[in-house]
């Protein structure tokens, strides 16, 4: 046990520090601080020396330099375990410093909300890692705080053990240190190296740097001779399904996690409906059923009647409070995963006997990053979890999120015949749906409800082919229904099927060297066709 006698706190971040000096002071430690973190403790009645009157040196260069001094990197560095070390503290007149409490300049916040360079690097904090890299290494005698979450624990160990804090949680909180500093230089690493020599950002920097916190470790991954881990950014995005709370269920797994992941970012989609509930089943990382209905209950109904034989064992997820009635007929199925905004104390009562469900609640985004332009950008943290990373054979792809979206005012008809008003909003019911379908996609929709999806084909005829084949062993008619194709008809047959299924109208990007055989076979048809000028390739 290391006892806490003389503590260095300097903090750009001040939440609940008072209470945490206050803690330290009523032990008897010793306070040695800098500029506004000093005024505020001595602002609250609590007992300080400025760094600079412990080193005898006054701060210099607008601040840049108070903390780099021998007094105080030999006071964290030394090994109290070697006689040399202790004998040179003692000739330098350096005192130990046992507690270091220290986080930094806000990088990131800085770049953020589209900082100068200049204003960006004068958030280059330098005494602050290097105090934390000091503490952190010297563990063994020395502990540090990084995080202001970190106050509680460490008082309630000095009060078990009369002021002293124990080898295990010194490593822990080095573990974090080091962490800490890793995660703000790859911050600056990640913003610099985006920028050319005139100062123009780059979306993607030279270098990429990513940080992760491990939330488990899985049972295995996709396959039980595969290990697998769980891990989320450092401050996940809102609305994420890293955010999730568990109230009930086994662990997740590796497949749970992935197709519950599919199923929340294709839900949450629907959030601004804002007078309809929506629906979303996944099943092998797919939509099997997806509608919006008046309630919950309704769209569950019509979601599970698209292919009932799929949404066995499947994921479930809403985009409104899960209530008791919904909760009593998810049961009757068998569910891997529910997951919803809320779910209600009836509805949590009427899964208590359901007790391998897994149910989450995620946040709905607020506001939800609908479009590139309202995502989050500058290269902060919350930029880089927006971004999409697929690992690859010694690299790493990296893309910007599928946020397009498109209103009735965007959709151009290429055919004689016009989509009525209802088939308009079928139309974008559908095209939403297929963003999460894997590519080939097809689509069959009617009324806010799918009516067959063919997902993950080599062919889009296939696709079309499975589509209408789901729809006929679920007994859904497709007669006057819709149709979405996440990528252009390549030739005409595509289409012949899905108008020989019954569809009255298609929604699909456009852009083949064919789209004039494809107009035509649609006008032969008598079906409505609209254009989009974008695709959703998922794969």
């Amino acid at each position: 046990m290391s006892v806490i006698k003389t503590a260095l706190i300097s903090v750009s971040d001040k939440t609940g520090l008072a209470e945490f000096a206050r803690g330290l002071a009523a032990f008897g430690v010793a306070i040695l601080s800098t500029g506004g973190t000093a005024k505020l403790l001595k602002d609250c009645g609590i007992a300080v020396t400025e760094v600079s009157d412990h080193t005898g040196v006054p701060e210099m260069l607008d601040g840049r330099v108070k903390t780099l001094h021998p007094k105080i990197h030999g006071g964290i560095l030394a090994r109290r375990d070697l006689p040399a070390h202790v004998d040179a503290l003692a000739a330098g007149g350096i005192a130990p410093i046992d507690l270091v409490v220290v986080n930094l300049y806000p990088f990131s916040r800085t770049v953020a909300r589209g900082s100068t360079l200049e204003e960006a690097v004068e958030q280059i904090d330098i005494g602050g890692p290097a105090m934390v890299r000091s503490a952190a290494k010297n563990y063994a005698h020395v502990a540090v705080v990084t995080d202001c979450a970190d106050y509680a624990v460490v008082l309630k160990e000095m009060q078990a053990a009369n002021g002293a804090i124990g080898a295990p949680t010194r490593f822990a909180l080095a573990q974090k240190a080091f962490s800490h500093t890793a995660a703000y230089d790859g911050a600056i690493s990640n913003y610099l190296t985006s920028l050319s020599a005139s100062g123009a950002r780059a979306t993607f920097p030279q270098r990429l740097n990513l940080h992760f916190e491990r939330v488990q470790t899985l049972r295995y991954g996709e396959n039980p001779h595969q290990n697998a881990a769980f891990y989320r950014d450092l401050d996940p995005v809102p609305g994420g399904l890293a955010r999730y709370a568990q109230s009930q269920g086994k662990a997740l797994s590796y497949n749970n996690i992935a197709d519950a992941d599919a199923a929340w970012e294709c839900v949450k989609t629907f959030d601004d409906l804002e007078n309809e509930a929506a629906c979303v089943i996944v099943k092998h990382a797919n939509p099997c059923g997806v509608a919006v209905a008046a309630t919950p209950l309704d769209a569950y109904r019509l979601a599970f009647a698209t292919d009932p034989t799929s949404a066995f064992g499947g994921v479930i997820a809403f985009n409104r409070e899960l209530d008791a009635a919904t909760a009593h007929a998810v049961c009757a199925q068998f569910v891997e995963v529910l997951i919803a905004p809320q779910v209600s104390v009836q509805a949590k009562a009427a899964l208590a006997n359901k007790e391998n469900v897994r149910v989450l609640e995620v946040q709905l985004p607020s506001p939800r990053f609908s479009s590139p332009a309202s995502a989050p950008q500058g290269g902060a943290s919350a930029a880089w979890n927006q971004m999409e990373y697929k690992r690859i054979g010694g690299g790493l792809l990296v893309q910007t999120p599928d946020h397009f979206k498109i209103d009735a005012s965007d959709l151009k008809t290429v055919t004689r015949v016009k989509p009525t008003v209802q088939q308009r909003e079928d139309l974008l019911f559908a095209w939403r749906v297929a963003k999460y379908v894997k590519s080939n996609a097809i689509v069959f929709c009617s009324q806010g409800q799918t009516l067959g999806i063919g997902a993950g084909q080599m062919s889009r005829v296939d696709s079309a082919r499975i589509a209408a084949i789901k729809a006929k062993n679920a007994n859904l008619s497709l007669a006057g229904s819709v149709v979405a194709s996440d990528a252009f008809f390549p030739f005409r047959d595509g289409l012949d099927l899905i108008a020989d299924a019954g569809a009255a109208a298609v929604i699909q990007p456009g852009g083949s060297l064919r789209d004039d055989e494809v107009i035509a076979a649609a006008d032969a048809r008598g079906l409505a066709m609209v254009f989009t000028g974008h695709r959703h390739f998922r794969h």
